[in-house]
């Protein structure tokens, strides 16, 4: 929990300008304070000329996130056989969890249910209590839905700007556009442990990857840092 504390502290300070501490009345507690500052002329010492230093929105900085959550979660997703995702792990206390295949339909859905009230439409596919159509049975459909609600996420994203970040939507119990995709983006990290926990316990090899030089590295194993890792 502290981690996806720190994770939604870091996407707002991305997003501000600067981040000040600020002291409650209450003993030991701090709050975090987002400011937005005017931009500060940038002199260029050789030229002497002045220009304003780079910007970006809010909205364009939680698609980047998007696009972090996605790049390593699609492939982990993806790295179950098919014939293995209708497992759910028994030994231990494990009763009544979902398979996999439930694990990343559920994941899916909340994705679309999220955007879904950020750009102010129906949910595409009818999700509704964060869950898929049960008619989404084969790896392919499931692993096609994914990838399309972090589509429908990234158009959620880039949708936000300056006349509705602060907004506030009664239907979401009065959370604003930033709030829900932070939302989305934290459940997506959650639900990206528990994948690949279920590879681990199938233990499935990490595929063979090559980096920037062309050189083949690995297999690791799923357990070495997952989410900083590139997947194929």
């Amino acid at each position: 929990m502290k981690q996806m504390n720190w994770i939604f502290i870091l996407i707002f300070w991305l997003g501000s300008d600067s981040i000040t501490l600020v002291q409650t009345d209450q003993p030991g507690r701090i709050v975090f304070v987002a400011q937005a500052h005017a931009a500060i002329p940038q002199q260029n010492p050789d030229t002497g000329t002045t220009r304003q230093p780079d910007r970006r929105s809010v909205g364009k900085e939680l698609d980047v996130w998007v696009f972090k959550t996605e790049e390593p979660l699609v492939p982990a997703a993806d790295a179950m056989p098919e014939e293995k995702f209708g497992f759910a792990p028994t030994a231990g206390q494990f009763e009544g969890v979902r398979t996999f295949a439930e694990q990343v339909k559920h994941l899916a859905a909340t994705n679309y249910t999220l955007a879904s009230a950020v750009l102010g439409e129906k949910p595409p596919h009818q999700e509704h209590d964060e869950s898929a159509s049960d008619s989404l049975k084969s790896k392919a459909k499931i692993i096609e839905y994914l990838k399309g609600s972090f589509t429908y996420l990234h158009r959620a994203a880039v949708a936000i700007n300056e006349v509705n970040e602060a907004e506030t939507i009664k239907s979401m119990d009065n959370r604003t556009r930033p709030g829900l995709i932070v939302d989305a983006l934290l459940h997506s990290f959650n639900h990206c442990g528990q994948i690949v926990e279920y590879l681990r316990m199938m233990a499935l090899p990490r595929p063979r990857v090559a980096d920037e030089q062309g050189r083949v590295a690995g297999p690791k194993p799923w357990h070495e840092n997952y989410l900083g890792y590139r997947l194929p």
